[in-house]
Order: structure tokens, then C-alpha cells, then sequence
């Protein structure tokens, strides 16, 4: 091999492992919980969606605008008659008194091209209409923000059950740590004759339960993943690790928030308001329509197919006409069918007023239960830290009389699964205290917040 060669090869080698090595350091993405609520911002559907309604708004705003504006249009007509139409003429008038002429009008070829315009001067339907797509360009600009709303909600409880799980997880492998160490005392002394083989197959049976708990909170961590994964929108198949967030308790405000500011309250104002401009729509029926209307076209006639350069010596004729004209409609009775559709419109509106006041009583009840909860997880925590605490006392102490021949092994493996309940209810509180953290600020209407720095 040549010089060339080897460096050649070299240096090849060489950017294979870089480029590996970069490809291995970005084999999984991180994710904290603010980035993992952004990218499902940008990549869940049900945000797509949302966002793509309110860009579609303006599409229907200019759709209703357009009702406004000059409608313009052109027609072309080409006939050909076979057979003329004939009509029956009193012959007096070509000096045959007493005799019945048949006469044929109109010619072989007839072809019609013309402008038609029309301009709405009075109608109410496109004032009221013109309003209603207004308001349902912000009824979509809320619903994008409950939308966003929603999948903050769903993403952070599914980011902290992960780790809750993960914590739940560790409590069982620290167990399984240190009941296998118990597992090689009691096989030495059994080993020495001095150890009963049924206190050994009692603790061989426990640690097959805890790596049966440790494989089942695995797999539950890996499925827990994957729903946070179809949450944000993102592949199953790609990989991430969660940035560890602060599982501690934060000092939050309990002060009771004004419900008609919030989001869901608001999108209900919007749904009124897209309602009254609905009944407004029906009455529009009452009021009269004034439009202009003007044409233009340019007619040929002849024995001959009427080209555009065919003149009179042709046998074809060119001539061209156009009209202009105001048209007025005054609606005079309908058959009630108007007044029913009000009164539906109106039926409607009264529905919707109904669900406001049901709205307002279920935000105010939901920030209540928020309160009481966060209160009670407080409580709850503290309790279970100090359990904690005691479980983890009485566990060296039973070590320690277990070492000395004081404490059965039934004694020391009671304590072990005693402060393995006691983290995993301490784990279980600290859940409880997220998700009502999170239904909270919910309730009030600052989800946003979790995005904000």
C-alpha cells in the first residue's frame, strides 16, 4: 500500500467515526417538558388543524367579501337551425288582402357573445354575513388556543407519569439490591449449616417477585413513552430521554380566577355571537334586495357560419345591443317560512345560554376541586416523606437485629417491602400533586405558563 493510499484511507476512517460519533450523540433526543409541549405545537394534529382552521378563516371571510363586490361574467352561444320556425302573417300587409302568409324568422346561424355584470347595492344577508365570518375567524383563533390548551394539559401529565414510574422503578431495583445481598448472607450461613433452606427459598421467591415488579414497571416506563411520543406527534420508533424536571412542591396563587376570561368560556361567547348573526342572517329574508344589473353582447345572424370577418355581402349580419337595469325585491309573505327560522335561530341561542351557565358553575367547580386537591397532596406529601423516613429507620434497625440474631428474616423482609410502599406512596402523592398542580393552573387559565420561559 502507498503512502496516498494509507492516508487516503486514513482520513476516510477517520470521518466514518465522526460522522458516527455525531450520528451516536444525536441517536436520542432530549426532551424537557417545555420542548416536548413545543414540538407537539408544531407536530400533533389536532395543533395543525387548528392552526390550519384559522388560516382558512381569511378564506372564508373573502368568500362572504366577495357577495360585495362587482360578480362579472361572459357568455357565448352558437346555434344552428335546421328548420326555421314559421309564422302565420295576415297577407294585407304586402297588398294580398284576405290571405294567411307563412313566414320564416331568424336565420340558419345565430352566434351570441356578451358581458353580463351584477353589483349588490342593498342586501342585508352580506352585511350580516360579512360579520358572522369575522367572528368565526376568532371563534377558530380560541378554539386553536383551547386546542393548545388541551395538548399542554395532556403532554405534562404524561410527562410526569413517566417519571413517576421511573421513580417507582428505582424503589424496586435499590429493593432488589438490597434483598440480594440478604440473599447471599442467608446462602452463606445456609451453606455453613446455619440458616433454615425455607428462609432461603422465601427470599429466593421474593426477589423473583421484584424482578417480575421490575420487569412489568420497565415495560410500563417503554409504553408510558410511546404515549408521550403519539402526544407530541413524533415517530414511535425515535428514540428520546426526558430531561428530569423538579417533582417538588412549588408555591402556587389560589386565588379564584374570573371564568368568562377563560378560554373555554370564551369560546362559547364566541358561539353566541356566531349564533346571533345566524338569526340575523334569517331576518335579512325581511328586508328588500336592491342590485344593478348591466349587459352587453354582439349578435350575428346569417344563412352562413357567422365568422368573425363575414360581412352583410356575406349573407351575415353583425349587430351588437346591451341593457342596464336596477332590480328591486320586496319580500311580502313567505308561507311563515322566515319567522320559523328565526325562531329556531333564537331556540338555538337560548340552548347555548344554557350551556354558558352550566360552563361558568363547572370552571368555578373544577378550580374548587383543583384547591382542595393541592391542599390535600401538600398534606399528603408531607406524611408520606416523613413515612419515608420512619420506614427507612425501621429497616437499619431490623438489619442490624437481623445481623445480631435478633430479628426473624421474615422481620427484615417485611421492612424492606415496608419502605418499598412507603416510597411508592410517597411517588404516588407526588403524582397526585402534579396533576392537580396542572388542573389548577388549568382552571385558571395559565397552562401557557408552562411554555413561557
Amino acid at each position: 500500500m502507498t503512502i496516498h493510499q494509507f492516508t487516503k484511507k486514513t482520513l476516510l476512517t477517520g470521518a466514518f467515526a465522526l460522522l458516527f460519533g455525531a450520528f451516536s450523540a444525536n441517536a436520542q433526543d432530549k426532551l424537557s417538558l417545555k420542548d416536548a409541549i413545543n414540538y407537539a405545537l408544531e407536530n400533533k394534529a389536532d395543533a395543525r388543524k387548528a392552526k390550519l382552521s384559522v388560516e382558512n378563516s381569511e378564506n372564508l371571510i373573502a368568500e362572504v367579501r366577495s357577495r360585495a363586490l362587482p360578480q362579472i361574467s361572459a357568455q357565448g352561444n352558437l346555434m344552428y337551425n335546421p328548420i326555421l320556425q314559421e309564422m302565420a302573417m295576415p297577407g294585407d300587409i304586402i297588398g294580398m288582402p284576405g290571405q294567411t302568409l307563412l313566414v320564416a324568422f331568424g336565420q340558419k346561424w345565430t352566434a351570441i357573445g356578451g358581458v353580463h355584470l351584477s353589483q349588490n347595492l342593498f342586501d342585508y344577508s352580506v352585511f350580516t354575513g360579512l360579520k358572522a365570518a369575522k367572528t368565526t375567524r376568532e371563534f377558530y383563533k380560541v378554539n386553536q388556543q383551547l386546542t393548545q390548551e388541551q395538548v399542554i394539559e395532556a403532554v405534562a401529565k404524561s410527562y410526569y407519569q413517566i417519571f413517576i414510574t421511573q421513580q417507582k422503578l428505582e424503589t424496586v431495583e435499590q429493593t432488589l439490591e438490597n434483598t440480594t445481598k440478604v440473599l447471599n448472607t442467608v446462602q452463606g450461613l445456609f451453606d455453613n449449616g446455619l440458616a433454615k433452606k425455607i428462609d432461603l427459598d422465601r427470599i429466593k421467591v421474593t426477589i423473583v417477585n421484584l424482578n417480575s415488579a421490575k420487569q412489568q414497571l420497565e415495560n410500563a416506563v417503554q409504553i408510558q413513552e410511546n404515549a408521550l411520543k403519539f402526544l407530541i406527534g413524533m415517530q414511535i420508533d425515535n428514540p428520546i430521554e426526558l430531561v428530569e424536571e423538579s417533582m417538588e412542591i412549588t408555591p402556587v396563587l389560589l386565588d379564584a380566577p374570573d371564568v368568562k376570561k377563560l378560554t373555554q368560556y370564551q369560546l362559547l361567547e364566541t358561539q353566541k355571537q356566531l349564533l346571533v348573526y345566524n338569526k340575523e342572517s334569517f331576518k335579512a329574508a325581511y328586508y328588500p334586495t336592491l342590485s344593478l344589473s348591466a349587459n352587453y353582447s354582439y349578435q350575428g345572424l346569417g344563412d352562413k357560419f357567422p365568422l368573425s370577418g363575414a360581412k352583410p355581402a356575406d349573407g351575415v349580419y353583425w349587430t351588437d345591443y346591451s341593457t342596464i337595469g336596477l332590480n328591486l325585491n320586496i319580500p311580502i309573505f313567505s308561507g311563515f317560512r322566515t319567522r320559523s327560522q328565526v325562531r329556531q335561530a333564537q331556540n338555538q341561542l337560548d340552548v347555548l345560554e344554557e350551556d354558558m351557565k352550566e360552563a361558568e358553575l363547572a370552571l368555578n367547580f373544577a378550580f374548587e376541586n383543583a384547591k382542595t386537591q393541592i391542599n390535600n397532596s401538600v398534606i399528603t406529601i408531607e406524611n408520606q416523606k416523613e413515612n419515608v423516613k420512619l420506614a427507612q429507620d425501621v429497616l437499619d434497625n431490623t438489619q442490624n437485629n437481623y445481623i445480631n440474631g435478633l430479628a426473624t428474616l421474615t422481620d427484615l423482609i417485611e421492612a424492606e417491602n415496608a419502605l418499598a410502599d412507603a416510597k411508592n406512596n410517597y411517588s404516588n402523592a407526588l403524582l397526585e400533586y402534579k396533576v392537580a398542580e396542572i388542573e389548577l393552573i388549568k382552571s385558571k387559565g395559565e397552562l401557557n405558563s408552562l411554555i413561557a420561559n
